[in-house]
């Protein structure tokens, strides 16, 4: 009986693919950067000028059309990298609210709103908040339609270093992270 060896694939760091499928993803030119700095010799042999022009020659397409679709190809990646750089900027120009609402005496809610740009779970993350805290926590509707979570107690100082945390994870330095105190007015 013979030994079956597992087989090593590599994959790309950009879009997650293999180096053979990196054109069909969003960002090939950063993938194409990318394999030509990881595995030189994969880049060599999927993008030499001896490898290109034997897949030209055997494709059957002609080359006008070759051409358009390339162009077209090219086209939609500028898009699909001008898109994720819109999304990127917007996330960064996003800010992150915690609210704290006075409800009767000392007690205290906080309210926390403008996570749902950073693509987020926010029912894991109410989750996360009140194991963390030992409170209760929710996910509620806004007025305007957005979600916020609603956490028991006065801990949005905690809060604040835990979201601050999660977003430096995913790279996210720059987010403005701002607490805000809500008091109720008094009754005359």
């Amino acid at each position: 009986m013979t030994e079956v060896v597992p087989r090593t694939v590599l994959y790309c760091g950009v879009c997650t693919l293999p180096p053979e499928y990196c054109e069909f993803g969003g960002a090939f030119k950063r993938c194409k950067a990318w394999l030509e700095d990881n595995d030189q010799e994969l880049f060599a042999q999927l993008y030499s000028v001896e490898a290109l022009t034997n897949a030209v020659q055997a494709s059957s397409i002609s080359a006008e059309k070759q051409e358009e679709i390339d162009r077209k190809l090219q086209k939609q990646q500028q898009k699909d990298e001008a898109k994720a750089e819109r999304e990127l900027l917007k996330k960064l120009a996003s800010k992150v609210v915690i609210k704290r609402i006075e409800r009767s005496k000392r007690k205290r809610i906080i309210s926390v709103s403008g996570l749902e740009v950073f693509e987020l779970d926010l029912k894991k993350l109410s989750k996360t908040f009140s194991s963390k805290f030992a409170t209760g926590a929710s996910v509620t509707k806004t007025a305007d339609g957005k979600e916020e979570i609603v956490i028991q107690g006065d801990v949005g100082d905690g809060v604040e270093e835990l979201i601050t945390q999660m977003l430096k994870e995913k790279g996210l330095n720059q987010v403005k992270v701002e607490q805000i105190d809500e008091k109720k007015k008094k009754k005359e």
